[in-house]
């Protein structure tokens, strides 16, 4: 562990980064973090748009604490990862939503190759949170438990009007281009929306240091590609359709923040738990956090929700609770 300090604390880091190829064509970048102790279960981590899986350090040595192998992979166009048909900012020329759950697929497959017998998590954050509901219903028998953390599966008619808008943006710029219009409708406009107007980053956290963080971070804030932001569309209404593919009895872990604008301040997660439900899913988790904005792992109410986390984790994966 690294004795770097930030602000006068220590900054987290993964134990191990490493590589490998995965059946999509990608060079995957993933950190990994040993479970601490007897060891209870994998926690696959898939994280946001514009960001990378080393951000989640913090958060994996506290499960790791929990004894967790915790497992967090760059998604392609993101990070470290590389693969010839995606570059920064894209998934793929085509098929990207297949090949980014196919890149999880494989990641959850090699850690249960290192773990043989032990219960598989599936973490994500906003975009992490798309991907990891679309994986769940494609792969429901891949995974023990899911966790959708600070997504929006709702955006209704802004959401269709933003798909037309996209349509019309690839057919006059070309798909590998950053879209003009979707930064301004979303990142830009949360950001102006907090009250203390101090970045365009504001909206993530309430913690100043974490925005300064996001911002000085190279590998953080880039413009999404048109592609991308058509295929993350593309998963923000595919993953509910699909949720009736769930097992009923898979446990679901939902979290939100109160003041995330991402979400409707909450609202669109307390939509997915009542969709879930009404899906026939019977042990489905809501915590929408109060004076939280989108990155609740950041936010000042990291460590309880990372502890409340943790509490949930073990207690789906107990034997009585799940058979591996």
């Amino acid at each position: 562990m690294t004795g770097a300090m930030r602000e006068g604390h220590r900054i987290p880091k993964f134990a191990q980064t490493r590589w490998f190829d995965t059946p999509s064509g990608a060079h995957l970048a993933f950190h990994y973090q040993p479970a601490q102790g007897d060891a209870v279960g994998i926690l696959i981590i898939c994280h946001g748009l514009a960001e990378h899986s080393a951000r989640y350090a913090q958060f994996a040595e506290v499960m790791s604490g929990h004894g967790f192998h915790v497992y967090a992979h760059d998604h392609r166009g993101h990070g470290q990862t590389t693969a010839p048909d995606a570059p920064m900012a894209r998934f793929a020329v085509r098929d990207g939503v297949r090949k980014v759950i196919d890149d999880v697929c494989a990641m959850r497959d090699l850690a249960a190759a290192a773990h043989p017998g032990l219960p598989v998590i599936l973490f994500g954050h906003s975009m992490g949170g798309l991907i990891a509901l679309n994986t769940a219903v494609d792969y429901p028998d891949r995974f023990q438990a899911l966790a959708v953390w600070n997504s929006n599966f709702n955006p209704g008619v802004a959401g269709r009007f933003g798909q037309v808008v996209l349509r019309i943006e690839k057919a006059l710029m070309g798909a590998d281009v950053p879209s003009a219009i979707l930064p301004r409708a979303t990142f830009r406009t949360w950001g102006r929306s907090m009250p203390e107007k101090r970045t365009e980053s504001d909206w993530l956290s309430n913690d100043p240091a974490e925005v300064d963080a996001y911002i000085s971070d190279p590998l953080c804030g880039f413009d999404a590609s048109i592609s991308l932001w058509i295929d993350l569309f593309d998963m923000t209404f595919r993953g509910p359709k699909l949720a009736e593919w769930l097992p009923k009895t898979m446990p679901v872990h939902l979290t939100g923040g109160a003041d995330d604008p991402a979400t409707n301040g909450g609202r669109e997660v307390l939509w997915l738990s009542d969709h879930l439900k009404k899906q026939g899913l019977s042990q489905v988790t809501t915590k929408i956090w109060p004076r939280t904005r989108h990155e609740t792992l950041n936010d000042t109410v990291r460590h309880e929700a990372m502890a409340e986390f943790a509490t949930w984790a073990k207690a789906v994966l107990t034997p009585e609770a799940v058979t591996p």
